[in-house]
């Protein structure tokens, strides 16, 4: 997998344990920003998301997706082969579940809370999750709900307030 990393299993397991108790996956629409290998999209439309949107930059990374969303029959799946920041600046949609994996060396990560709070596109009763490490805190953002802490890698929930 070329310049990925994608979030761990042991993290990932944790977040969807939250999130069950939490969120109806059926028939929501989500948007999985920073796509890399897909996972979180597969795992959501494992558990019944409609609309799923991945946005990707890398476009080999994106082919991937798009592949291996074929080939597992996820047909409610759709990739934007776009910079996130530029999506997000056009984007005027909303969202039931958002979810943000972006490189942990990302300079403009603290954007990303912001951007989504100020173009409003958390649904109401959605959830924004924005992956990171603890050298960021979002505790005073706009719709902080909770973190989680699994080890190097943060979870920060955001509702629609």
């Amino acid at each position: 997998m070329p310049h990925t990393r994608p979030t761990t299993d042991i993290a990932k397991e944790g977040l969807f344990n939250i999130l069950q108790n939490r969120i109806d996956f059926e028939g929501i629409k989500t948007l999985d920003l920073f796509g890399g290998t897909g996972s979180i999209s597969y795992e959501l439309a494992s558990r019944g998301a409609a609309d799923q949107t991945v946005v990707e930059k890398d476009p080999v990374m994106a082919a991937f997706i798009k592949k291996t969303a074929d080939q597992l029959g996820i047909t409610q799946l759709k990739v934007i082969q776009m910079d996130v920041f530029k999506f997000l600046e056009h984007c005027n949609d909303r969202f039931d579940f958002i979810f943000a994996g972006p490189p942990y060396a990302l300079t403009r990560i603290d954007d990303l809370p912001k951007l989504i709070h100020q173009k409003k596109l958390i649904a109401q009763n959605g959830l924004f999750i924005l992956e990171h490490t603890p050298r960021n805190q979002y505790k005073t953002n706009p719709g902080f709900v909770m973190e989680r802490n699994y080890g190097t890698t943060l979870f920060s929930f955001f509702e629609n307030e």
